[in-house]
């Protein structure tokens, strides 16, 4: 079918260059502050180098833009051929930070668990489904309030100037971290839908302009930068292989693969395509291949961007190729170390103003979550949460609780995160039985103790 023909709403639709550049530019634009965050925080924590640091933002954009496009247009088996922007998961986050931080494996681990991982959690694309069943939304809404939580103290300590700065917590400091908040909320509420989808970046790049101008930026290396420069694999050396950062990472898949089974069921039904089994399996596919590309190109693993699936329900815009569109921008920019250095010169409390309410609304979308989980019907999900909560928060509030295991468990231990998600898994698992005898009970006239049914997760509750 010629595309004069093809309803220029359809998913397979291309528009005409102008209109599909500028529609494509307003993606990036709304998932650019996002993006970015990432490979800054990770940079920040592992304390790299200004130029390291711009070199992760590059290789973040260029892996965005390359896992979009095999998401977009789709290869063979790989692929759900929608209008998906893919960008680094913020479940990996802390994980990766705790593999890192090992002295033996560094970046050089994190990239090996992402490929490896990537590689063998493929196999179990096809299982998702029943896997929904156990990671449900008491177990992911743990995690993401988790996620948040462990975030925002980095968020604090940027805002307050960043770790060591001699002026830590001066009122220069917090002045921009509260301007930046500021802007943020003035375009969220008076901005239009459009505007207030790009609040955060907005809000970034007013706060930089400020900090500029009060001569709080130092463009040393953005001038020492080379004009233009390809993203190669392998930037830091050639990846190490731990089994232990691998079984973390695939943690993270797997809560990743269920998450995005959600959005990606929900951008089915937005665009008039609704998923099949099969059109399931090749997006998951491609979250997969994200984190082997990631590992490959220097970044991270990635996700649907559920802030770019509200713009397509926002303007109505279907076609796949605005997306496909999106990811050859990213890949451009990608090829400026200038512009990377700018974004890694940013100072650190107008990023931490901006994160405070990113890392916030990470917090805010797990309680949604875990608001309808029905905790308030069910003792054990309230046991699950209570305990996953506790646990997960052991390494942000006792850096030494874990001092005396091996070194090995070390990216299990060190990582708040995942200790959370097993152990909200594994108390799923162990209260599960638990809560189906009761409803068997209940059905058949036995006596049991006051708990009311709940619904097994997946069945009728869609994550997203």
């Amino acid at each position: 079918m010629s595309s004069e023909l093809i309803d220029q709403q359809s998913v397979d639709a291309v528009p005409p260059l102008p209109r599909l550049s500028a529609l494509a530019f307003q993606h990036v634009l709304t998932m650019y502050a996002g993006a970015i965050t990432v490979p800054l925080l990770i940079a920040s924590s592992l304390h790299l180098s200004a130029a390291n640091t711009a070199f992760l933002v590059s290789a973040d954009l260029f892996a965005c833009g390359l896992v979009t496009l095999i998401q977009c247009i789709g290869i063979g088996p790989v692929g759900a051929r929608l209008p998906v922007i893919m960008g680094v998961t913020f479940v990996g986050v802390m994980p990766a930070i705790a593999i890192a931080s090992q002295p033996d494996l560094g970046l050089r681990g994190v990239y090996g668990a992402a490929i490896a991982a990537g590689l063998m959690v493929l196999l179990f694309v096809p299982l998702i489904g029943r896997l929904r069943g156990v990671l449900t939304p008491t177990v992911t809404g743990t995690a993401m309030l988790l996620i948040g939580l462990s975030l925002i103290g980095v968020a604090i300590d940027w805002a307050a100037g960043g770790t060591g700065a001699a002026d830590y917590g001066s009122l220069r400091h917090l002045g921009l971290a509260a301007l930046t908040v500021a802007t943020i909320l003035l375009v969220t509420r008076f901005g239009s839908p459009f505007l207030s989808n790009c609040a955060i970046l907005i809000g970034m790049m007013f706060g930089y302009g400020v900090a500029a101008a009060m001569g709080d930026v130092s463009f040393a290396e953005v001038r020492s930068a080379s004009g233009i420069e390809l993203v190669t694999p392998f930037h830091f050396g050639m990846p190490i292989f731990d089994p232990a950062a691998i079984a973390s990472m695939m943690v993270v898949l797997m809560v990743t693969l269920v998450e995005s089974s959600g959005m990606l069921t929900m951008l089915g039904d937005i665009v008039g395509r609704p998923l099949t089994a099969r059109d399931l399996s090749r997006g998951l596919r491609a979250d997969c291949m994200g984190a082997v590309v990631g590992g490959l190109f220097n970044s991270f693993p990635y996700t649907s961007y559920a802030q770019n699936i509200a713009l397509v329900s926002l303007t109505g815009v279907r076609s796949r190729f605005v997306c496909a569109g999106a990811a050859l921008f990213m890949i451009a920019l990608a090829a400026l170390p200038k512009l990377s250095a700018i974004v890694a010169a940013m100072p650190p409390s107008v990023l931490g103003g901006a994160a405070l309410v990113l890392f916030g609304m990470v917090s805010a979308t797990g309680i949604r979550s875990l608001a309808a989980a029905g905790l308030d019907k069910s003792r054990e999900e309230l046991l699950i949460v209570a305990i996953s909560l506790s646990v997960g928060l052991i390494p942000t509030l006792s850096d030494k609780f874990f001092a005396q295991l091996p070194a090995a468990l070390t990216p299990f231990t060190h990582s708040g995160v995942l200790l959370g998600i097993v152990t909200a898994i594994a108390l799923n698992l162990l209260l599960r039985s638990g809560r189906d005898r009761t409803q068997i009970s209940n059905q058949t006239g036995g006596v049991s103790h006051a708990v009311l049914p709940v619904t097994i997760a997946g069945d009728d509750r869609r994550l997203a």
